[in-house]
């Protein structure tokens, strides 16, 4: 019997124009150069019908169909505590601690996020990868806070749908550095892959369309906590656009500064903490907000800098107990 396969489309971007074929998938698939030579070698990789060999370069909008063997003990569950902010019968708001990786990938197969939603979910592990177990978004593996799972496939396809129409509102809380004046105000620029950098992503003409919008709420003598507010939701949108104003994010190793201040939590100092959509299992119903306060080592960060020199910290943001 041969091995199952699943298989995904995907389409050359600019900034990867005129790139080896096997180093493309590695990066659109996110998985190692080795397993993308693999996959072009035993054929699993095809353009306009046609398998492609590991020297192939390809120009930029070029539909690629990618299969991969696919293991068959499936998602290994993982026993690990899970939060739940919200749940009903079609969608749950899970609170993603650091640290954790939302996707099995490259280097990280039964240690993911995936892994302990089928263990507390175990119908999960039916939705499979076509719809990433649930998962509707993607968090980076140091960012804490709030993400939609659907728990049906209808359900996925439905939030999916709403994301796409930017019908779903995804708040941050962000601590940067430099005092931000005016209060205010919103990046505009379009990301896409660095060519020199692979894993980073850059401002750059012929990317992907971002807006990124963003709200003062504290200062201390140069930092600046916000409420960030996305429009859309690129790879690494915020770490990258709030580097653009000079307001690079605490803790950020690839696009921040190398300073030492109380407020640094060892990690990226970024949460998602509020998120509002319409339950796909409520038809008709008002869109719900899910709030999440800043887990233990963000607040313990906040708590080191003392009292704000300008505006506050909001209730509620505090509300995680000490480390």
């Amino acid at each position: 019997m041969s091995e199952p396969t699943t298989g995904v489309e995907v389409m050359v971007p600019p900034e990867l124009d005129g790139q080896r074929v096997d180093r493309i998938v590695a990066i659109l698939l996110n998985i190692s150069r080795a397993a993308a030579r693999l996959a072009v070698d035993s054929g699993h990789v095809v353009a306009g019908g046609a398998r492609l060999g590991p020297s192939v370069k390809l120009a930029a909008g070029t539909r690629l169909f990618v299969t991969r063997p696919v293991e068959p003990t499936g998602l290994v569950p993982l026993d690990q505590p899970l939060t739940v902010r919200y749940e009903s019968a079609a969608v749950l708001v899970i609170d993603k601690p650091p640290g954790l990786v939302v996707h099995p990938g490259a280097g990280h197969r039964n240690d993911t996020l995936a892994n302990v939603l089928v263990f507390h979910f175990p119908q999960l592990a039916a939705m499979g990868e076509e719809h990433r177990w649930g998962l509707v978004h993607r968090l980076d593996r140091d960012t804490s806070g709030l993400l939609i799972v659907a728990r049906t496939p209808a359900a996925h396809a439905v939030l999916q749908a709403q994301l796409k129409q930017r019908e779903v509102s995804r708040v941050y809380l962000a601590l940067v550095h430099t005092v931000i004046d005016p209060i205010a105000g919103a990046v505009e620029a379009p990301i896409g892959r660095d060519p020199e950098h692979p894993t980073r992503m850059t401002l750059r003409q012929g990317g992907r369309f971002a807006k990124t919008h963003y709200r003062r709420l504290a200062a201390w003598e140069d930092l600046s906590l916000l409420e960030i507010r996305l429009e859309t939701g690129r790879t690494h949108q915020i770490r990258v656009h709030m580097s653009s104003i000079g307001a690079a994010v605490v803790g950020d190793k690839t696009y921040g500064l190398r300073r030492s201040t109380a407020g640094n939590p060892g990690r990226v100092w970024l949460h998602a903490s509020r998120l509002t959509f319409v339950d796909p299992g409520l038809e008709g119903q008002e869109p719900i907000t899910v709030r999440s306060p800043v887990p233990a080592d963000l607040a313990a960060s906040l708590r080191r800098l003392g009292e704000p020199l300008r505006g506050s910290i909001p209730a509620g943001v505090m509300e995680a107990g000490p480390p």
